[in-house]
This record gives structure tokens, C-alpha cells and sequence, in this order.
């Protein structure tokens, strides 16, 4: 087995088992995601070249790019000409609860922040009444906002609301979670129903989310009600598979 340090965190220790039937590169790369995921590789880290990582480790600058490529395949890393190879960012486990993508990005320390990209007044599609719970054609206000983590995109979120639920300024909406509004102004939120899928990214989605055309998307699509049974809320999501991940918790029933 061969042991070695980090050059950008001398604490830092990984170890190889050159006798594993595990490949050297699968063993590199899983123990900088954990790193990356634990918090010990933070984004702006350099890892240096593949060639200053071959001799570091001892390893063939082959295995060293094919562990370096997999994680660039998951968005963990950036090779940047000149520099090397950089954390980018760790993916954004949130819980399935009812709660505020803000609040969750906010409390795992990833430093969200958002685009208004739209704030209107518009008929209600047949969709949106149904969900709703009011008349096709009826006026609600529709939310387009791009959510980021440390500089990157996240997520693409639209969510309609019955007209006049509560004001929606673009300045508190760029600065905090439309659930933290809600409940600012008295709304108690209580239950949802939700549903989670999959997709390729068109183009113009792909452009969005600093995505390849076809990248793998999560959806997201929920109806949130106030404690009184009215819906407040109907949100259809699209977020980076690469960057995001619901996490679940599955419970036996007796």
C-alpha cells in the first residue's frame, strides 16, 4: 500500500492499495469525491497538473487522468489551462421534505443565490387552475428564478401563485427563500404533493444551467397547501443531476 499527502491540505491523507482487484484510478477518484463531499477539498482548491499528481502519487499519468475525468464527468472538478485541476463544487444533497430550496442550499453552507428572471401577472393555463384549485384563466403571479451555488446554476424554478397571496419583490426574492416569505406574512405552510422524474436537457435549458444539450436533468413538480387546505403554491423544477440529488428515507410499514 502506498500513503500520500495532499498538496493542498497537509492533513489530508489517501491510501492506495496497489494489491486491491479495485483499480488505482476508482480508488483515486473515490477517495477525492469523499474528500470533496466531506468538506476537506473545498471549491477554488487546486489539485495541480496530472503530471504533478503522477509523481506525487506514483502513479501512471493514465490512471491519474482517468480519475481526474470521472469526477470532471460529475461536475466535482475543472481542469483549467495554466492553473490545473480546481474543486469546482459538492453536489447539493437536500432532504424530500416541504421546505425552500434556499433554505436547504443555505444551511448546507453552498452560499445560493438567486435570478429573477420573471415576475408577472398571467391567465392560469388548464395545469396551473387544476393544481391551483381555481378557474382556468383566473390571474396568478408566475416566478422564474435561476438558482446558483457558488457562482454555478443549480436549478431553473417556476412557481405560480394565486394573485395576490402576498407581495413579491424582486429584491427580497433575490435574497431569500419564497417559503421564508410565505411565512413572513403569516402563510403556514402544511402539506405538499410532489413528484420527482427525469429528462434530457433541451438546448435552451442546457444554455440555462451551463449544461452539454441532453445532459440528465432532475424534475421536480409540487403543489404546497397553507394549514387551512388552500394551495398557495404550484412549482415545476428542473435541476442539474450532476449538482443535485434528493435524499431519502424510506420507512417499513408495520
Amino acid at each position: 500500500m502506498s500513503d500520500w499527502r495532499c498538496p493542498v491540505l497537509d492533513s489530508l491523507h489517501f491510501v492506495l492499495d496497489r494489491t486491491s482487484p479495485v483499480p488505482l484510478y476508482h480508488q483515486l477518484a473515490q477517495q477525492l469525491e469523499a474528500a470533496i463531499e466531506h468538506g476537506s477539498l473545498v471549491p477554488g482548491n487546486l489539485l495541480g497538473n496530472e503530471i504533478d499528481l503522477s509523481v506525487r502519487l506514483g502513479l501512471s499519468r493514465p490512471t491519474v487522468r482517468q480519475a481526474i475525468q470521472s469526477l470532471v464527468d460529475k461536475g466535482l472538478l475543472v481542469r483549467r489551462r495554466g492553473v490545473g485541476t480546481q474543486v469546482v463544487h459538492t453536489q447539493v444533497k437536500r432532504p424530500l421534505e416541504l421546505s425552500s430550496l434556499y433554505d436547504d442550499l443555505e444551511a448546507a453552507g453552498q452560499g445560493p443565490t438567486t435570478e429573477v428572471l420573471r415576475n408577472a401577472a398571467v391567465p392560469a393555463a388548464a395545469d396551473v387552475a387544476a393544481a391551483l384549485g381555481i378557474a382556468e384563466g383566473d390571474e396568478v403571479t408566475v416566478l422564474e428564478r435561476l438558482r446558483r451555488t457558488h457562482g454555478r446554476p443549480v436549478a431553473f424554478l417556476c412557481n405560480y401563485l394565486p394573485a395576490g397571496l402576498l407581495g413579491l419583490d424582486d429584491t427580497r426574492l433575490e435574497s431569500t427563500g419564497l417559503y421564508r416569505m410565505m411565512r413572513s406574512a403569516g402563510i403556514t405552510l402544511h402539506s405538499a404533493r410532489q413528484t420527482i422524474g427525469a429528462r434530457s436537457a433541451t438546448a435552451e435549458e442546457a444554455a440555462r444551467l451551463d449544461e452539454k444539450a441532453g445532459a440528465a436533468l432532475l424534475t421536480m413538480t409540487r403543489t404546497a397547501y397553507d394549514d387551512t387546505g388552500r394551495a398557495v403554491e404550484y412549482g415545476t423544477h428542473i435541476y442539474r443531476a450532476s449538482r443535485y440529488a434528493f435524499d431519502f428515507q424510506l420507512l417499513v410499514r408495520p
